[in-house]
């Protein structure tokens, strides 16, 4: 049984904290929060001591993992601190997206858990779906061959004013950029246009282009001003052999055999399948922590740490290549 804590309880914390109480293979031993009334509050839906402070909790109580799901400015200036507490306090740290938005400060996290032999991972729980598997499988078994072109569509409406022109593109984009990493592997170049919808403060739509590594190209449009209530997710893959079209995260996923009129369908069962966002959430920590359980090696991590930076990295380097008008490659980009 795997001792686990959650450092961070909002609603997404909530989210952690409630999965690791339905798993098996663990128990949550404490949670933390550096609001007091936040941390009483979740302690008292969890049953479970909470602290205030997070090395004292990771010092008490020794857990196995620890989820780190704090906020901070841009959604994630404050997950630095405490994932380098839990590295060091010998966790295995699961840390939610964004990694962080200093991307030198990702760096080191990645860094500190290979110096360590810590396993890290970042919730990137797109992925996390039967639906997205059976896509991925699809690509394993030859079904798509040599990639031509991948197409990703990310958008949910978030009217609010945001702390920064760059929220939008920072705070959603860990997902879809990880979407297509996850069917086409590195993206080399990027060249990003967005623009801000009347009366916002962000660059509220973006539109990216991408050149990936293995020589495909592919596109990206993402978007905080279209409202809640349509689908909100389509990734099309493309290669010599077939097409695939994954949709929604975890509701449907099509796959388009080249010169063959028959296609195959994945669709979410209506008993036994996915009912909502939340399971995401517990599917993606479910994985991790049924990897710990088995004895993963670090690098073996599905949705590592080292993913959720390379995913940010193209994330800033669209940032750049929005200022600047021009092409950027990713590699060279460290902040």
């Amino acid at each position: 049984m795997l001792r686990t804590c959650v450092i961070g309880m909002g609603h997404i914390g909530h989210n952690h904290a409630r999965s690791y109480q339905h798993n098996p293979d663990a128990e949550l031993v404490a949670v933390c929060d550096r609001n007091p009334e936040r941390a009483a509050a979740a302690s008292k839906v969890f049953g479970v001591p909470a602290y205030t402070d997070a090395e004292t909790m990771l010092r008490e109580q020794k857990p196995d993992i620890a989820s780190v799901a704090t906020g901070g400015f841009e959604y994630s200036s404050d997950h630095y601190e405490p994932t380098m507490q839990a590295l060091r306090a010998g966790c295995h740290v699961l840390t939610e997206k964004p990694i962080s938005n200093d991307l030198r400060l990702a760096e080191e996290m990645v860094a500190e858990a290979k110096r360590l032999g810590r396993c890290f991972g970042i919730d990137l729980n797109h992925r996390f779906t039967p639906a997205a598997r059976q896509a991925k499988q699809w690509q394993l078994d030859g079904e798509i061959g040599t990639l031509l072109f991948l197409n990703m569509g990310l958008w949910i409406g978030r009217p609010e004013k945001l702390e920064t022109p760059y929220y939008h593109m920072k705070a959603l984009n860990p997902h879809s950029v990880d979407i297509l990493r996850y069917f086409g592997g590195d993206i080399e170049e990027v060249h990003c246009f967005a623009m801000s919808a009347p009366g916002r403060n962000i660059y509220s739509t973006m539109s990216l282009n991408l050149k990936f590594a293995c020589g495909a190209v592919g596109h990206l449009t993402s978007s905080y001003d279209i409202a809640r209530g349509h689908p909100m997710e389509r990734c099309e893959v493309a290669g010599l052999a077939g097409r695939l079209v994954f949709e929604d995260m975890w509701r449907e996923a099509t796959l388009y055999p080249a010169g063959n009129p028959v296609k195959k369908v994945y669709t979410n069962p209506v008993f036994g399948g996915f009912e909502g966002f939340y399971d995401t959430f517990d599917d993606r920590i479910t994985s991790f922590v049924r990897q710990i359980r088995d004895g993963a090696k670090p690098e073996e991590i599905d949705g590592s740490g080292e993913a959720g930076l390379e995913a940010s990295r193209v994330i800033h380097a669209a940032i750049r290549s929005l200022k600047t008008g021009l092409p950027v490659r990713v590699a060279e980009v460290h902040e």
